[in-house]
């Protein structure tokens, strides 16, 4: 198979995983609003080891949000803030891998919890309106985000590590 073709298709199976698991969780109204627990935000951990990762959750979360029908604010900044949390990931990624240190995949998630819980929150005021203190979103935002990207994400690499998924990549 085409390297480029390869590419693609881990983006393209990322992204669909992405939509599977939020839609899934939204089920329980926990993908949206002040308090959101988006399970699939824990495969931003991807990023860190696998580029086309990268692409997937960011297409990902574009097509959550607009098949949940989210604001169209949301589907902007909803997704830039998985775009930058992604793009981030990868590049502390490439710096742990270029110095051969270790232990990059518990800093891997923060680029993700800290974007999310930052940019969601004024999402959450002009877009729907919600009226909660802006401290107090980006506090519950970003617990959801610690939850997800910082624990089950680490976990899923750790998973993923132990079983050799996180080997084998071109990463440069």
């Amino acid at each position: 198979m085409k390297k480029t073709t390869l590419f693609i298709t881990q983006a393209a199976v990322i992204a669909a995983l992405y939509v599977a698991l939020t839609v899934f969780i939204n089920a329980f109204n926990l993908a949206n609003g002040v308090i959101q627990f988006r399970i699939s935000e824990a495969l931003t951990i991807l990023p860190f080891f696998c580029p086309p990762a990268a692409y997937g959750v960011s297409v990902g979360c574009f097509l959550s949000n607009l098949l949940m029908g989210n604001h169209p604010l949301d589907l902007i900044f909803g997704t830039l803030a998985t775009i930058t949390g992604a793009v981030l990931t990868y590049i502390i990624g490439v710096y742990f891998r270029k110095r051969g240190k270790k232990g990059g995949e518990y800093l891997a998630p923060l680029p993700p919890i800290l974007a999310n819980a930052f940019i969601i929150p004024f999402v959450l005021r002009y877009a729907y309106g919600m009226t909660d203190a802006i401290w107090f979103m980006v506090l519950t935002v970003g617990a959801g985000e610690v939850i997800s990207c910082g624990i089950l994400g680490v976990l899923l690499y750790k998973v993923m590590e132990k079983i050799g998924l996180t080997r084998g990549y071109n990463r440069q």
